[in-house]
């Protein structure tokens, strides 16, 4: 199965998606995660998921609009209050309603890490209950 984890800048909740599907499925699933308007991958993001042996330093933030619709089986958007991206074809849809922890206004580095560690193991909980589904 092709999965293809979706936002608007792919910089934080579907590149961490991405790092977590890659871990957890294995060579079971092709994953990958793409935005409508891409930018780069959030170093926070990076962090907490270096905190749980995963390393997605490498990963590049990529445009859906290079993503080929015919060869997603499986398409989940990560978004909160945002406008997501438009993605065509029949492909079947999941929505994750998670808030981007980029977008909180934060100081304290701290408390912005905490709130990426959260939606970190939020998405992993998701996975961990579509596995049993998928497997």
């Amino acid at each position: 199965m092709n999965i293809l984890f979706l936002c608007v800048a792919n910089s934080a909740r579907s590149q961490m998606a991405e790092g977590l599907a890659r871990k957890m499925f294995g060579s079971a699933h092709k994953v990958m995660s793409a935005g409508s308007k891409p930018t780069h991958v959030s170093h926070h993001a990076i962090d907490v998921l270096k905190e749980v042996g995963i390393d997605i330093s490498k990963q590049k933030s990529k445009s859906v609009d290079s993503i080929i619709p015919e060869a997603i089986d499986l398409i989940i958007t990560l978004y909160g209050e945002e406008v997501c991206p438009v993605f065509l074809g029949t492909v079947k849809k999941i929505h994750w309603p998670l808030p981007d922890p980029a977008r909180i206004p934060m100081t304290d580095s701290n408390r912005r890490l905490d709130k990426f560690r959260k939606i970190r193991d939020q998405i992993n909980l998701k996975l961990e209950n579509m596995k049993l589904e998928i497997s």
